[in-house]
């Protein structure tokens, strides 16, 4: 009876570490940075399913690389938030050190396997991805100005250029467009969770936009970029990349979002906030499954 408890609590263990390992590469965050991978994909071209993998499995390694030294590097201020108090690092469940180690390997097998079974251009967006996400955003913008989801967003908007790359060898003006679509959908995305997060982040000073200049300037921010947004995503219709299919989705996601933002300008609420993160969600994975519908059909 002892013996068999005991296996219990080593393979219970043994599921801990493999959980926590995996919570360092923050997988519900990469879902969607993934997905916009693997659809630009198909924009680009008709790529085999073992492309689609190995850059996926590339992608994954780079943008959880990334994670896990964020987590590093974040664990003191992880410490003093409620939501993030429990995560591997500051709750004692992973050591600090082998966090940055494992991030860092992480980045350097992604680079090594975009580079060898992909291609070089790839490998090195991959690279650039990370290396923007951990020095640009995490090391400096994060806890310096309430831009930091502007500018850093970058990082974030790296992934379709990965695919693009994997199937064409190279980039042009339409991956650019894509690119440009998820840096720009990035500020309203994450400025309506930051206005549920705003006392949590001013806790641990981190100069959120709610924080820094309010939740009014917050919500008009939202309301700007969201237009912004819907404007640029009507763009490759306009010069011929995409056809009726992605008009349609775009005008009618970009109308939704719209008025999202503008009621959650109008109604100040923590539910408008969350409908309106919650929207954003959806709003990028259906507009880039709407491309390659229209590049499919």
């Amino acid at each position: 009876m002892e013996a068999s408890r005991a296996v219990a609590v080593e393979v219970g263990g043994v599921r801990q570490v493999v959980a926590d390992y995996v919570t360092l590469t923050k997988p519900r965050v990469q879902l969607l940075l993934l997905l916009t991978t693997v659809t630009t994909m198909y924009v680009a071209g008709d790529p085999s399913p073992s492309l689609v993998a190995l850059t996926v499995l590339g992608g994954y390694l780079s943008a959880g690389g990334a994670g896990a030294v964020n987590h590093y590097w974040d664990r003191d201020i992880d410490a003093r938030m409620p939501r993030t108090a429990t995560r591997p690092i500051p709750s004692g469940r992973v050591s600090p050190r082998a966090a940055l180690v494992y991030g860092l390997v992480l980045a350097a097998l992604s680079f090594a396997l975009l580079a060898s079974t992909v291609n070089l251009l790839s490998a090195f967006l991959a690279l650039a991805g990370f290396l923007g996400y951990v020095l640009v955003y995490t090391m400096w913008l994060k806890r310096s100005t309430p831009q930091n989801i502007v500018i850093g967003g970058a990082a974030g908007a790296v992934p379709p250029l990965v695919g693009w790359s994997a199937v064409t060898g190279g980039l042009d003006p339409a991956a650019l467009y894509l690119f440009a679509i998820v840096f720009y959908w990035t500020p309203p995305h994450f400025w309506a969770l930051s206005l549920l997060m705003k006392d949590e982040y001013a806790r641990v000073n981190v100069p959120m936009m709610p924080v820094v200049h309010g939740e009014k300037e917050t919500r008009r921010q939202i309301v700007l970029y969201t237009f912004l947004l819907t404007v640029l995503t009507l763009l490759p219709v306009v010069f011929g990349f995409f056809d009726a299919i992605y008009a349609v989705f775009a005008v009618g996601l970009g109308a939704a979002f719209i008025t999202l933002s503008l009621r959650l300008q109008r109604r100040a609420d923590r539910k408008s906030a969350l409908r309106t993160y919650l929207f954003s969600l959806g709003y990028l994975a259906v507009l880039f499954v709407a491309m390659v519908l229209d590049a499919q059909l």
